[in-house]
């Protein structure tokens, strides 16, 4: 009787341990060209429809094939109107964000989260009259109101209304000095992390990455994250004075090894990096999968994001 008690509570250990905390929809996956496959990610929790935007590249178009997949569930008004709840925009490229200007006459009441510079390039250059018309709160008159600007200080954590998440963000270099921004999603005492572009840090002549990696050591070594979305922009043949800003495979590689010195581990193999923003030109997706399954040395769960595919994250 002891071994079987034993043996069921090793399996309820098992289980507990690889229970789901988080859903992930791509509305996009891209990081260019495609304007109908650009960076949008859907974060929500298991048997929830409130989903924060995570970027807004491609928004309609993403919907409509999730509902096509079965990932989303009603109709694509519904799901912009009622289910998301809100968006996160990592900086102020249109590629992140051009899907929030397009569908904004058409969208609902809802909260933006920036750090103060993506803000800014909001009001000043994108809700105004002679590019679109001000559906924010701030700015240009006539002000709509229709979304309400939510300034993202670096390491103060924020509610996010309407959903089961605080955010907290972190600011990246993408062609220093231009600013970028992460944000560690927490839901209870569970966490996910997502990136916007992103250089290297030994490129980009900063410390920011190494500054995240110290902050989120702590929450890896405590099995509370689990999972990083990350850009991997470029194949390795790319010259580095030409990243513009990203990363390649061996860059990614590059920076996770210096996340497994602050874990004090030998490899990375409870850890999830969903890659991002691959650039669509000719076959570069699959020559960056490729390059990242090839070359694994810390052993990393690599998940290629599918647009409108659901991603169960734990």
């Amino acid at each position: 009787m002891k071994k079987i008690v034993l043996s069921l509570l090793g399996l309820f250990i098992s289980i507990a341990s690889q229970a789901q905390h988080f859903d992930l929809v791509p509305l996009g996956i891209y990081g260019g060209e495609q304007e109908d496959n650009l960076s949008a990610y859907l974060v929500g929790t298991p048997k929830d429809t409130a989903f924060l935007c995570l970027d807004a590249g491609t928004i309609n178009t993403g919907i409509r094939r999730a509902i096509q997949l079965k990932s989303l569930h009603g109709s694509e008004e519904a799901i912009l109107h009622n289910q998301i709840k809100g968006y996160f925009i990592s900086h102020g490229h249109l590629d992140h964000l051009s899907g929030l200007i397009i569908n904004s006459p058409v969208d609902s009441k809802k909260n933006i989260f920036a750090i103060a510079p993506v803000l800014q390039i909001l009001q000043n250059h994108y809700f105004i009259n002679d590019t679109w018309i001000n559906f924010a709160d701030q700015g240009q008159k006539p002000i709509l109101g229709k979304y309400h600007y939510n300034e993202l200080q670096e390491g103060i954590e924020l509610g996010a209304p309407n959903t089961p998440f605080f955010l907290t963000a972190f600011e990246l270099s993408h062609v220093n000095p231009y600013k970028s921004s992460a944000v560690l999603l927490r839901r209870q005492d569970h966490y996910l992390l997502y990136l916007g572009d992103t250089g290297a840090d030994r490129i980009e002549k900063t410390d920011r990455l190494d500054y995240l990696w110290k902050t989120i050591a702590p929450l890896i070594k405590k099995g509370q994250l689990n999972t990083i979305l990350i850009e991997v922009s470029f194949p390795n043949n790319q010259a580095e004075n030409l990243l513009f800003g990203h990363l390649t495979p061996r860059l990614l590689l590059e920076e996770l090894n210096k996340l497994k010195e602050k874990l004090g581990q030998n490899d990375l193999k409870d850890l999830t990096i969903v890659v991002t923003h691959r650039k669509p030109t000719r076959n570069n997706p699959e020559i960056i999968k490729q390059e990242l399954l090839e070359s694994n040395p810390l052993k990393v769960n690599y998940i290629f994001p599918e647009q409108g595919k659901k991603i169960s994250l734990p």
